[in-house]
């Protein structure tokens, strides 16, 4: 089975009213809120981040800012983790926002898990498309209308069904 969290907003109301995002945080508002704790009951984990500026978020870059407790204990060490992003544009950084979320997790213990190239759409040339063995991406296009292809939504199906298999084996569940 699988949970879906999110992580604590950061950005003001008044800024997410006058920036138009107030209604696409909304359809969010059923998903509870994860505590950094809550890390270590987890077989496996599945990050998603926006990218800003060829990074995580920063709601995202303050969650995991706060699993020091975690680190020290080592409650995430041999966990399996994977990574994946959207952009707003097709250069817009995917691959670095994913792979600069792995520094932070290779620093927690964690066992990262990316798209290999036996997932064949990840060689899809005939559209402009998200993917790269580091992990599924979507490109959402700057003001976030574009919805995820269905070459990166199997992709994404994939990643997951690769984590899960890993922890599956890992864990001899």
């Amino acid at each position: 089975s699988s949970d879906l969290f999110q992580v604590p907003e950061l950005v003001p109301e008044e800024v997410l009213e006058k920036s138009g995002a107030k209604q696409a945080r909304a359809a969010f508002a059923h998903l509870p809120v994860m505590k950094p704790d809550q890390l270590a009951e987890a077989d496996a984990l599945l990050f998603g981040t926006p990218t800003r500026y060829g990074n995580m978020a920063a709601q995202m870059r303050n969650f995991l800012d706060q699993t020091g407790g975690l680190w020290i204990r080592g409650l995430l060490v041999g966990k399996v983790a994977g990574v994946f992003t959207s952009t707003g544009t097709q250069h817009g950084g995917q691959e670095t926002t994913i792979t600069s979320f792995h520094t932070t997790l290779l620093h927690l213990g964690m066992i990262i898990a990316g798209v290999p190239y036996a997932e064949q759409r990840l060689l899809t040339m005939d559209e402009i498309t998200g993917g790269s063995p580091y992990g599924a991406s979507t490109l959402a296009g700057g003001d976030g209308r574009r919805q995820p292809s269905e070459n990166e939504l199997a992709i994404a199906r994939y990643q997951g069904k690769h984590v899960a298999q890993i922890a599956r084996k890992l864990t001899g569940s």
